[in-house]
Parts: C-alpha cells; sequence; structure tokens
C-alpha cells in the first residue's frame, strides 16, 4: 500500500508516533489509509452540514475495514462574492483546491481519497486534483437545496436577484423583497436550481466518479447520509481493484458529461471546468466539439432559473441515470464507472418516473442542447451560451455596441436607464487576466430580467455567467481584451451580430479595422498588482482552454 512509506519499518515509527497520537494502534498499520478531503466551512449554506456527510463517510470508511483521515479545503461562495471583489477570486479558488488537496494528498501519503464537494469552483477544483493524483477516488457531494416556497410556488435565489431588478423599476416593494429574501434559501445545500454546483455535481455521476444520485438527493434527504456512508464503503473495493480516475475520467467520459449537460440544461461553467478536468487527465478535447454534441443532443430537462421545477423535482422523476437512460444511443456506454461497472451496466435499470420533467426524446423542449458555443471575429477562439436560457427572439440578434471596461460600469448603465431595447452590451477586461478571476456578471443579467430587458437586449463579455443566468447572455468570449483579442476594438455603436442557431458571434467591421484599433491600444495594464490575483494573472491562461494554468497544459506528474 501506499500508506506504507509512513507506516511500515523501525524507520517509520515517529511517523508512527504521530498516527497515535491521533488514535490508531497496531492493528489500523495494517489497514489502507483513506484522504477524506472534506470542504466544510460555516460561512456557505451549501457546506454547512458537511460534518454530518463527512461523518458517514468515515463509518463506510471503517465499516469496510479502511482507516479515514479528514481533511479540509477552501470553500468560497459565489453568492455571497457576486459582484464585489470577492467575486474575482472565485474561479481562481479553483486553483488553489486543487494544489491544497495535491499537497496534503502526497504529504501525508494515502492510498485512495474521498472527496466532499458542493458548490462552484469545489467540485471542479476537487475533480483536478483527482485527475493530477490519480489515486483510487469517489466523489459524495453535499447535495442540492430544497426549493423555497412563496405563494404556493417554488422559488430560489435566482428570483431575489432578479427581483433586484423589480425593486429598482419599482415593480416591487422593499418589503415584498425582503418577504423573497427570507424565504428563497430554507436551509442546507447548494442552491436548488441547475446552477453550476448542480451541474458539475451531476456531471461527476456521468463521468463516473460518483455513486447515482450524487448530483440530485437533496442535501435534508436521509438518501443522502446513507449514499456517503456507502461511498466510505466503496472506496475500499476501488481500491482492492486498483480502480483510478485516469481509467474512468477518459475523452468518451468526458464526453458523455457534455452530452448530459446539454439535455439537463446545465451551467455554461461546465465549458470552464470540463475542459480544465481533461487537461489534467491529458486528454485533448476542442470547444469546437460541443457544438458536435449539442446538435445531436435533446434539450430534455427546464430546471429552474430557465424553468419551474427545481432539483428535488428532478431527483424525484429518476435523477441523472434516468436522463441517461434516455441518452442511451449517444452516450459510450462502456465508460467505466467508481462502481467498477460500466456505465451501461450502472444505468441498465434506471427509469424515467415523471415525463413532465424529463421529457422523453421524442418530446424535447429543444432539438438541440442547451449549450452552444460561438465563433466569429469577435471570438475566434469561441464564446459560450446557455442557448436553453435565451428567449426564442434573441436567437439571432443584431444592434449597436454599448460598451463597458468593467462590470461595475455596465450595471451603474443599466441601472441608470441609459440601455435601450435592441442594445448590444458589451463587458470587456473580465476575463481570467483581465477581470482579473473571470467574474460572474449575474448582477448585470439579473437586473436585466428584473427590469424586462431580458428579452430585449444581449450582453457579451470576456467575464462569465452564474449558471443561475438566464437571457441572451454570452460569455467567455476568447481572446479576452486584456490579451488583445477582437472584443478590446469594439466602440460604443460598433453592429455587433449574434447567430446562436448557426453558431455566429461577430461585429460588423473589416478584419484591417479591427487590427488597426487594436494596434492603437496602450499596453494592458493589471487591476490588481500584489497577493494571489497578481500570481494568478501572469499564469492563467484562456477562458477556451479551461482557463487552468500554463502549467497544467503539459504534463501532470501521478501520485
Amino acid at each position: 500500500m501506499r500508506s506504507d512509506i509512513v507506516k511500515k519499518g523501525i524507520e517509520r515509527a515517529p511517523h508512527r508516533t504521530f498516527f497515535r497520537a491521533l488514535g490508531c494502534n497496531d492493528q489500523d498499520f495494517e489497514r489502507p489509509f483513506i484522504g477524506v478531503m472534506n470542504s466544510y466551512n460555516g460561512s456557505i449554506p451549501g457546506h454547512m452540514h458537511l460534518r454530518s456527510i463527512s461523518e458517514a463517510v468515515m463509518q463506510g470508511v471503517r465499516s469496510a475495514g479502511g482507516v479515514p483521515f479528514e481533511m479540509n479545503t477552501i470553500a468560497p461562495c459565489d453568492g455571497i462574492a457576486e459582484n464585489h471583489l470577492g467575486m474575482r477570486y472565485i474561479l481562481p479558488a479553483r486553483e488553489v483546491i486543487a494544489d491544497s488537496v495535491e499537497i496534503m494528498a502526497i504529504a501525508h501519503p494515502f492510498d485512495a481519497m474521498i472527496f466532499i464537494p458542493n458548490c462552484d469552483k469545489i467540485t471542479p477544483g476537487m475533480l483536478m486534483a483527482a485527475l493530477r493524483l490519480n489515486l483510487p477516488s469517489i466523489f459524495i457531494s453535499g447535495g442540492p437545496m430544497l426549493g423555497g416556497r412563496l405563494n404556493d410556488r417554488y422559488i430560489d435565489i435566482s428570483d431575489v436577484w432578479e427581483a433586484v431588478g423589480e425593486a429598482i423599476r419599482g415593480k416591487m416593494t422593499e418589503a415584498e423583497l425582503k418577504r423573497l429574501e427570507e424565504r428563497a434559501c430554507p436551509g442546507p445545500g447548494c442552491c436548488g436550481n441547475m446552477g453550476t454546483p448542480n451541474t458539475m455535481n451531476c456531471l461527476t455521476e456521468a463521468l463516473g466518479m460518483s455513486l447515482p444520485g450524487n448530483g440530485t438527493i437533496p442535501a435534508p434527504d436521509s438518501r443522502r447520509l446513507q449514499l456517503a456512508r456507502r461511498a466510505g464503503q466503496e472506496i475500499i473495493k476501488v481500491l482492492e481493484a486498483g480502480l483510478r480516475p485516469k481509467d474512468i475520467v477518459t475523452r468518451d467520459s468526458i464526453r458523455n458529461a457534455f452530452i448530459v449537460n446539454m439535455a439537463i440544461g446545465g451551467s455554461t461553467n461546465a465549458v470552464l471546468h470540463l475542459p480544465a478536468i481533461a487537461a489534467e487527465g491529458g486528454i485533448d478535447f476542442h470547444l469546437s466539439e460541443i457544438n458536435d454534441i449539442s446538435k445531436k443532443t435533446p434539450y430534455l430537462c427546464k430546471i429552474s432559473p430557465v424553468g419551474d421545477y427545481m432539483m428535488e423535482h428532478l431527483d424525484r422523476a429518476g435523477g441523472i441515470p434516468a436522463v441517461m437512460s434516455e441518452l442511451k444511443d449517444l452516450l459510450n456506454l462502456k465508460s467505466r464507472t467508481v462502481l467498477n461497472k460500466t456505465l451501461g451496466e450502472q444505468i441498465a435499470e434506471a427509469r424515467v418516473l415523471d415525463r413532465n420533467i424529463i421529457r422523453p426524446r421524442s418530446e424535447p423542449y429543444a432539438a438541440t442542447g442547451g449549450t452552444s458555443i460561438l465563433f466569429g471575429n469577435l471570438a475566434p477562439d469561441g464564446a459560450a451560451v446557455k442557448s436553453g436560457g435565451v428567449h426564442p427572439k434573441m436567437m439571432t440578434h443584431s444592434g449597436p455596441a454599448r460598451v463597458f471596461d468593467s462590470e461595475d460600469e455596465a450595471c451603474a448603465g443599466i441601472k441608470n436607464g441609459s440601455i435601450k431595447p435592441g442594445d448590444v452590451i458589451v463587458v470587456r477586461y473580465e476575463g481570467p487576466k483581465g477581470g482579473p478571476g473571470m467574474p460572474e456578471m449575474l448582477a448585470a443579467t439579473s437586473m436585466l430580467c428584473g427590469m424586462g430587458l431580458d428579452d430585449k437586449v444581449a450582453l457579451i463579455t470576456d467575464g462569465r455567467f452564474s449558471g443561475a443566468t438566464r437571457g441572451a447572455a454570452i460569455g467567455h468570449i476568447s481572446p479576452e481584451a486584456a490579451e488583445r483579442g477582437p472584443i478590446a476594438a469594439l466602440k460604443d455603436g460598433d453592429q455587433v451580430i449574434i447567430d446562436i442557431p448557426n453558431n455566429k458571434l461577430e461585429v460588423a467591421l473589416e478584419q484591417s479595422e479591427i487590427d488597426r484599433r487594436i494596434s492603437q491600444l496602450s499596453p494592458f495594464e493589471p487591476k490588481i498588482k500584489t497577493g494571489y490575483l497578481a500570481r494568478y494573472t501572469e499564469q492563467v491562461t484562456s477562458a477556451s482552454t479551461g482557463a487552468v494554468f500554463r502549467s497544467v497544459l503539459g504534463s501532470q506528474p501521478s501520485a
């Protein structure tokens, strides 16, 4: 066992002393050491309950003959960080999470790992680490929050963000906003819509790295604790089988994950995270392939914020296994899973239990998937849009650019009423390098929705969007403005052309004029010049490569 390097032989007596201080005995030194990487903290509702998940995991490990050791990594909340300096740290936190896992797993050489993530960047950061280390691993998330209830309708955090816009335009009183605020998030779990957290936890199932139910069983449901205990038991089998993440996460399973993402209308942030995970596994996956997947994959589930159903409804309808059962002819069913079964074997008994929530292939919401990648002279390396959340009349749009060099400027422009129907709001210098940190534009898009403009204006940016975003919101424009991509050349009044069905994003300018304007720009000056974000700015790559560090694009050693 890998852990023998700290527990076997005379020269390891000092190491064993430390483990004895933790309560280990002679029998424990003959058992596998299992690292339990928890992301519990008490400052985020998605993670407030993860102590109980971890305890159930460790009970499972002990019952199967292993010795569990719990550790923690950081877990900042996108929602709390939204619309202030903290948001610039959220995507960069993904790299810190991956690095912190690597540090602990190598400093304390565990035989296998169990990962307990839940919210936005924590799940992809841990998946990146799992591929980097290539130790036998299982993921068990904390699960989604239940939907809030107000006046006999389900609500979630998306409703609160959009209500801010309604309050600004006088369509909602502050008292009504407060009532919504008090009821939208009723307890533990990641936000109950198909935002980035639930998207990534669902896709962990599609990748084969978690047990069925990981993405959809609600946080307060007792089945969540049962699943956690089972994950602790199963990791011993994964270890004994010698099954490693790189055996499971392959080019085929990455493709499976994108297919599922299309069918469930998942977050556009998957377009950042799945390529980053692929890069850690040495898997080459180009953005252009996503459109091919989208064109073949029906859009089967409309979960909030683009529909009225919550994650708990998707769970009752059969969850991700049921969704995958509808997609059998598209998926690679030979891909392996942590249960040491093929994906086909794992979903063989899955059934759709509610056709209102998971549509049949014959009656999809759309014939194509919920995410599209756009290319053109404004986005030579690509841009991403949650096409399943775009109003039909905005699927094609042409309008004058209203250019802002930050989200704050754009929000001020939206709030003061200077944005007119037909406009294309351009928010630039908010990419991975320029932001820095590629902040979400949720405040801006929610304000547009709340003001009734989401079907009248578009917003394009080299930043990104929350999974809770809907509307004609196009992000991840690459190359970004800080790298002197074409978006840096735009001026107020330039005609921007959006054609989502044909995957086009262009500006009505000759390339020679774009080049001339860019040549006249001053050198890019980083906004933040000290601390972690300064280092991040120097190392981060384009959104089109998953915004990974430059070193990740090279080879990565396994533990």
